[in-house]
């Protein structure tokens, strides 16, 4: 099988955080904890497929979260136009991962039918269930299934060659990881399967969560998916800019031929 190139852009960040807003149990609650906000590209000979979407300006004006760069243009120094996406995996539908669908016009997108199920179904009658989710958004993807061009995996699924999906949960009914073949052995990109590192290497589970078992059982099974702990990539956390080296502009990061040092060092 023929790796794949993989990386992750940066588009957003939070550093108006504490650690409260991280992990459910911590000692040291009260301290700066930064978020970053990531998209992910797969690239093999012509082939570009996309990892999640992020959200644009206008939804970040919305939730007073500010975009530094909308990802499309984010997309731009790696020759990527949007109307040339044909294939999204989208993890699940919260609005950072799923909020720039109505960009992609022409792409056909990857995911659970449980997640699908379950941001449209009874739960999100509940605020806090609802609240990571944007009704657009998830309206888009509706209408993509209309369309005839939604992919629904039931758990573990595959892609392509070399690149597969698994429902993980925890986070979302329907939160799945990414895991594929990359120069350095099979890398698993996340999502929120793992917010941060410090989630699944001390079993911290994150505190928007909708099966609390599911998270922390996702922790092992992300680290299976991966040949190693280093090749696990979280979603959101600044040290992926700090152990993987720079791309190009200073928001791209190139993962597939492994961190310049690991995670425990």
């Amino acid at each position: 099988m023929s790796p794949w190139q993989v990386f992750a852009l940066k588009y957003a960040d939070r550093n108006a955080r504490t650690r409260k807003d991280s992990f459910l149990f911590d000692d040291n609650h009260d301290q700066p904890h930064e978020m970053d906000y990531f998209i992910w590209v797969l690239r093999r000979q012509d082939e570009i497929i996309l990892v999640d979407t992020g959200y644009d300006g206008e939804e970040g004006t919305r939730r007073g979260r500010p975009v530094r760069l909308n990802p499309v243009e984010a997309l731009a120094p790696l020759g990527i136009e949007p109307e040339a996406v044909t294939t999204i995996i989208v993890t699940h539908l919260h609005y950072d991962h799923a909020g720039g669908l109505k960009h992609f016009p022409n792409a056909t997108i990857h995911l659970q039918a449980a997640e699908m199920a379950f941001a449209t179904g009874p739960c999100m009658c509940q605020g806090a269930m609802k609240a990571p989710y944007t009704a657009d958004h998830v309206c888009e993807a509706v209408q993509r299934l209309y369309s005839g061009r939604v992919i629904f995996h039931e758990g573990d699924g595959e892609v392509r060659e070399g690149l597969t999906v698994h429902r993980i949960g925890g986070h979302s009914k329907g939160l799945q990881a990414v895991r594929v073949l990359t120069e350095a052995g099979w890398m698993c990109l996340a999502s929120d399967a793992a917010h941060y590192y410090e989630n699944f290497l001390d079993a911290k589970p994150f505190p928007i969560v909708v099966d609390m078992q599911d998270m922390l059982d996702g922790f092992g099974t992300i680290q299976h998916l991966a040949s190693s702990i280093d090749l696990v990539v979280p979603g959101h956390d600044p040290l992926v800019r700090t152990l993987f080296p720079q791309h190009g502009p200073d928001h791209i990061f190139r993962l597939d031929r492994g961190p310049l040092k690991g995670i425990r060092s």
